[in-house]
């Protein structure tokens, strides 16, 4: 059996199990009529076909140059061929390109290079090609196209990850497939792909713009996400109008999540519809409508657009974090852990909370570059706080805004990192900082409903009251029940400080009925209680409070508060004092029975 150095090609057509479906015979016969076309480019550069597949084929080139020029000159003349056919005949192929050393029997050859160069194929977008690192080097500067980094990506059955570089025709799918202001997270830690089909219009030709032009912002909403991948619109609207399952449509597209939906019109008002779905397991994961009147048509579609993206997007995060690992070793990799650690965080229970801490310091060891589990751990941190899970340090509130910071450099484009630097700058009373970091995270996602409501913790903490009501409002309207903003407790507290004990009392005791020990929103109904004159009431609270916090003291409790507005301090302390919580630590005098206060 000889041995020697080759580049491999491996190529094959996206959605040619759902063409065959449609047209067995024309589909095999299109196939024919293609590779037949291709086939003096193969040969032009060196190349011969190692073995020809059902939807595609292996060649062997002797020279990596010879094998990404002729995989370009081959995936422009598909372009062209295509551009002349409908949507639903056109062939895509997919291209992989790697070399190596291959162990070569007869016509046939074997080893690892060659499955890399299969396993890349799959990652390459229709109509493009994903090259390796090794490909890429080798061939230097002697490429006359540019390649794009499409970053390390782990493939079963190859130990090490291998990093990819991509090429696409000018306008293609793969040149849309990420924004120019979309994530930064690597591609092998967005795991989940998101497709969003064509929302179907219920009310005739009439209104079919508004149902594309829904489906088209909330892939752009959606995109603006660092956690998961989302198919860009070609990929989805070739299904537009078909009548095919959506397990097959996901298989199709590689997608993990597909959302769907409908737009119908009775007189001036408008109902959208949408579902998201895992099409493997043919489960709903969620389900929405929004009712609404036409009135100012874009406004309205940019909010629908808002209520969709940021109630989908929570739904992705929870359903990833109770997927079993995609790893295809044993050991957990540094994303497995991580999303583990985030199973636990939304069960929010101390033990959980705990376990999610040590899993997010282990995805960090393993991987420290790993943006998101830094800011996830920072985050936990500082709830555990507030929570009264955990004592409040110099040294842990070093920590968490060391690695919100670290999360930020890492992941320049993740709103959701800049939102939680901006929350803990305005918790230590770094307002302007806070305002500096929030204005950046919602320039980067819009769409970000969380970003709003950190942006109304930025007005809260500097006295602007209601404009931060105003804003957790409508927070709590489009993104409710996401953990990782305590919605229920910051309302609390806006409600309080503008004197609105009754509303207060409302939203603490929807923050206790999620945490039924929540140390601030035990606080806030203290205090709100006593400030309304419900003295046994305030007196009960106080002694709830102090049975779950036993070493609580105003004095400990007002230090992690650094509200820009002495008044509104005040206002607080006011409040605790009044339902009779200590204000320090009570030392025994030795010469008195009387009890002294510890400064």
């Amino acid at each position: 059996m000889e041995r020697r150095l080759a580049a491999i090609l491996c190529a094959d057509i996206a959605g040619y199990s759902r063409m065959m479906g449609a047209d067995e015979a024309g589909t095999h016969a299109s196939f024919k009529a293609h590779r037949s076309a291709i086939y003096p480019i193969i040969l032009n550069h060196g190349g011969r076909i190692v073995k020809n597949t059902g939807d595609g084929f292996l060649l062997e080139f002797p020279s990596i140059i010879g094998a990404i020029e002729a995989a370009v000159a081959m995936q422009t003349l598909m372009a062209e061929r295509n551009e002349h056919l409908p949507a639903d005949r056109a062939m895509h192929f997919r291209m992989g390109v790697h070399m190596g050393d291959v162990m070569a029997d007869e016509d046939e050859v074997f080893g690892d290079d060659v499955n890399i160069a299969v396993r890349l194929e799959t990652v390459a977008t229709p109509g493009g090609i994903a090259v390796s690192d090794k490909a890429r080097t080798e061939a230097g500067r002697r490429l006359a196209v540019t390649l794009v980094d499409a970053g390390p990506h782990r493939f079963k059955n190859i130990a090490e990850p291998v990093n990819v570089w991509t090429w696409a025709p000018a306008g293609s799918d793969a040149q849309e497939q990420v924004p120019e202001d979309g994530p930064h997270l690597p591609g092998q830690y967005r795991t989940a792909i998101v497709g969003v089909l064509p929302f179907d219009n219920l009310s005739g030709g009439a209104d079919e713009y508004f149902s594309d032009g829904l489906t088209e912002d909330l892939i752009h909403a959606l995109s603006l996400q660092s956690f998961y991948r989302v198919l860009s619109r070609n990929s989805t609207f070739a299904y537009k109008g078909k009548n095919v399952s959506t397990r097959l449509i996901a298989r199709e597209i590689d997608a993990t999540y597909l959302i769907q939906g409908s737009v119908r019109r009775a007189g001036n008002k408008i109902r959208v519809s949408a579902e998201l779905i895992a099409p493997e397991k043919g489960e709903q994961l969620w389900t929405g409508r929004y009712d609404r009147d036409m009135g100012d048509l874009f406004a309205m579609q940019d909010e629908i657009t808002a209520n969709l993206s940021a109630a989908v997007a929570q739904e992705i995060y929870r359903a990833e974090a109770s997927a079993p690992a995609r790893s295809p070793n044993a050991e957990l990799t540094a994303w497995d852990r991580f999303l583990k650690g985030l199973s636990h965080y939304y069960h929010q229970t101390k033990d959980d909370c705990e376990t999610a801490i040590a899993l997010f310091k282990e995805a960090i060891e393993l991987d420290p570059a790993l943006s998101i589990a830094r800011a996830y751990l920072a985050l936990i941190q500082i709830q555990s706080i507030q929570f009264g899970w955990i004592p409040s340090t110099r040294e842990l509130w070093a920590s968490s805004v060391s690695l919100a910071e670290s999360s930020v450099r890492l992941d320049p484009r993740s709103s959701f990192a800049f939102s939680l630097l901006a929350y803990l700058h305005a918790m230590q009373g770094h307002y302007e900082a806070a305002m500096d970091a929030i204005k950046r995270a919602i320039e980067l996602n819009p769409y970000d409903m969380g970003a709003r409501g950190v942006l109304g913790i930025c007005h809260m903490v500097i006295g602007d009251h209601r404009k931060a009501v105003d804003l957790f409002s409508t927070a709590v309207q489009r993104g409710n029940s996401d953990p990782r903003y305590q919605w229920a407790a910051l309302n609390a507290f806006s409600h309080y400080l503008l004197g609105q004990y009754d509303a207060s009392l409302s939203w603490s005791r929807e923050g206790l009925y999620l945490n039924p020990n929540h140390l601030q929103c035990l606080a806030v109904r203290t205090a709100a209680l006593a400030q309304l004159g419900r003295a046994d009431e305030a007196a009960q609270a106080a002694e709830a409070l102090l049975a779950n916090h036993p070493e609580l003291t105003v004095e400990r409790h007002l230090r992690n508060f650094h509200w820009k507005n002495p008044a509104d301090i005040a206002h607080y302390r006011d409040g605790l004092l009044k339902a009779g919580l200590p204000f320090g630590k009570l030392a025994l005098v030795a010469s008195t029975s009387k009890f002294a206060v510890d400064s």
